[in-house]
């Protein structure tokens, strides 16, 4: 008999499709012993998207999808995108437990345009799960698949609203905040980046001179909002 892929996990919000190679990631055993990962963000999401659209990346196996579907409007939508071809599956799986029809997931990475780019996902040892990361080159002992990246503003249809771009991309800020300025010049939704551009004065010159400013932090992520919705 095959040694199974995934765990199904349940927490207050609802079942996940855990891989099994990520169990000794901190977000999948969180899940596994039904506890809920990064629980303020996930209330700061739910009481901030008002009625309008989010964009999640990256997805990884669905850990947040079963919440951000509940607290959306009833015609918003979750857009989320992971690139890996184990979490994606793992995420598909996590939608369909839960029934859910309001997110529009998309396998591929968030950039500056559409291409293709190289995402490590681990060491020949040890599967990165959520902390796969797009890499310029391959090195020795380490796994990777080649995976599609597009850009935001490509993606989400200018008759959507977005009220909250969230961004978990493992210091790829900086690349898919470049695919999504117009988006973000369009709607002005509240940014919540794990790691904000290190390249300080891209990001001075190109979110923060509309109007952005930082307001805060939840978990291990730095708000950024319009100076006009501070407070």
């Amino acid at each position: 008999m095959d040694a199974p892929k995934w765990f199904i996990a349940t927490n207050r919000y609802g079942s996940y499709c855990v891989p099994v190679s990520s169990r000794h990631r901190p977000a999948a055993r969180a899940i596994l012993d039904g506890k809920v990962w990064e629980a303020g963000t996930l209330a700061f999401l739910a009481s901030h998207c008002g009625a309008g659209d989010i964009v999640h990346a990256g997805t990884y196996f669905g850990d947040f999808l079963p919440a951000l579907s509940r607290a959306v409007a009833e015609d918003a939508l979750v857009w989320a995108f992971e690139p890996s071809s184990e979490n994606f599956r793992c995420a598909e799986i996590t939608l369909k437990l839960n029934a859910i029809g309001n997110v529009v997931l998309t396998q591929a990475a968030l950039g500056a345009r559409e291409t293709e780019a190289l995402l490590r996902t681990g060491t020949n040892k040890r599967a990165a799960g959520g902390a796969s990361a797009i890499a310029a080159e391959r090195r020795d002992g380490f796994s990777y698949e080649s995976v599609r990246v597009v850009a935001i503003d490509a993606v989400i249809p200018l008759n959507r609203t977005v009220s909250i771009i969230q961004l978990d991309v493992e210091k790829y800020e900086q690349q898919v905040l470049e695919g999504a300025l117009a988006t973000i010049r369009r709607c002005r939704p509240l940014l919540i980046l794990e790691n904000p551009p290190a390249d300080q004065s891209w990001f001075a010159e190109n979110v923060l001179a509309m109007g952005y400013e930082e307001a805060g932090r939840v978990d291990v992520n730095r708000l950024f909002r319009p100076r006009a919705a501070a407070g």
